[in-house]
């Protein structure tokens, strides 16, 4: 899909889908078919394929080519059958526009439109309009680390209410809540390592451009943000541990609960079974099997032993 924006006054205007794309300054592409893609190279812009845009290497992420800086990002969204991943965007600056690229569907590329006039230094041109989105896609990064915490509050609560007594599918529930948002944060860290990295390279050439030094301090104001999350990062991982080791406590608790119950059952029948193989062996000389009374006096032997070990137990505060 292709989804095209021009300026309008503070605002952003979503252009018709056959619309001339000369006159947007801001076009994103999302899975964009091949002619889509033809479209946009019209306009003198090499769009990257998925491959270029998952390339590891750093130097083919951030680069500048015919005059446009292309940086590429890893951001935290949704695939197309809506099920949460990470994956490249790469953002294409160029004179006159912003060309955006994606094969996932990230939050802010929704949100942004309808708020371009409230965010960062506005849409008044390719770099404030990148800044700005960059804004937006920071405080999405945010939320999602608010959220985490959040669920990390009333699953460590929820844990340490329940305690020991906690049953076995509500603990396996919290590891797995565990899981999730381990998963989750790491995904945000990513995001914010790339981005820090894609605003870096970009401050770099701000001194060349036209207006550069008017947006140095929304540059500076971004990085602290990203050094900001990135240390709320450290202390939600430090967080997960504590939650996770919780979790395992308890787990072991619960299965401490039930090897002690067994233990004790195999304890109270354990002289009992040992009176019955007393007698059970097959020796020639043995009076009580004889005796008249034998019977009833092995089995009163065995109720006695058990008898004894329970109270010894209870005794012993074991039980």
């Amino acid at each position: 899909m292709l989804f095209a924006y021009a300026v309008d006054g503070n605002r952003l205007t979503q252009l018709p889908v056959a619309a001339d794309l000369a006159g947007a300054i801001w076009v994103d592409l999302y899975r964009p078919l091949p002619e889509q893609v033809e479209r946009v190279r019209a306009l003198g812009v090499d769009v990257p394929t998925l491959a270029d845009m998952e390339e590891i290497e750093i130097s083919n992420r951030l680069y500048r080519e015919d005059g446009a800086d292309y940086l590429t990002v890893v951001l935290p969204g949704l695939s197309e059958s809506k099920v949460p991943i990470s994956g490249p965007v790469s953002f294409i600056l160029t004179r006159d526009r912003l060309v955006t690229v994606r094969h996932h569907a990230p939050r802010p590329f929704e949100t942004y439109p309808t708020r371009a006039d409230k965010v960062g230094p506005g849409c008044g041109g390719p770099r404030r309009l990148f800044v700005s989105l960059v804004e937006e896609i920071i405080g999405r990064l945010a939320d999602l680390l608010e959220g985490a915490g959040r669920s990390l509050d009333d699953l460590t609560g929820r844990i340490l209410a329940e305690g020991a007594g906690a049953a076995d599918t509500a603990l396996q529930a919290g590891l797995r809540d565990v899981a999730r948002q381990s998963d989750l944060i790491g995904r945000v860290r990513l995001s914010l390592l790339t981005i820090e990295r894609a605003i870096s390279f970009f401050g770099q050439a701000l001194s060349d451009k036209p207006g550069g030094d008017e947006l140095r301090p929304y540059v500076k104001g971004l990085m602290r943000d990203i050094q900001a999350l990135e240390v709320h990062c450290d202390y939600l991982g430090s967080r997960l541990s504590m939650a996770s080791d919780v979790t395992l406590g308890m787990v072991n608790l619960v299965q401490n609960k039930t090897v002690k119950i067994l233990s004790v059952v195999a304890a109270l029948f354990l002289p009992p079974t040992l009176i019955a193989s007393t007698y059970g062996m097959n020796f020639a000389l043995m009076p009580e099997l004889d005796w008249r009374w034998g019977y009833p006096m092995a089995l009163g032997l065995m109720l006695a032993s058990a008898a004894g070990t329970y109270i010894f137990l209870r005794w012993k505060r074991w039980l």
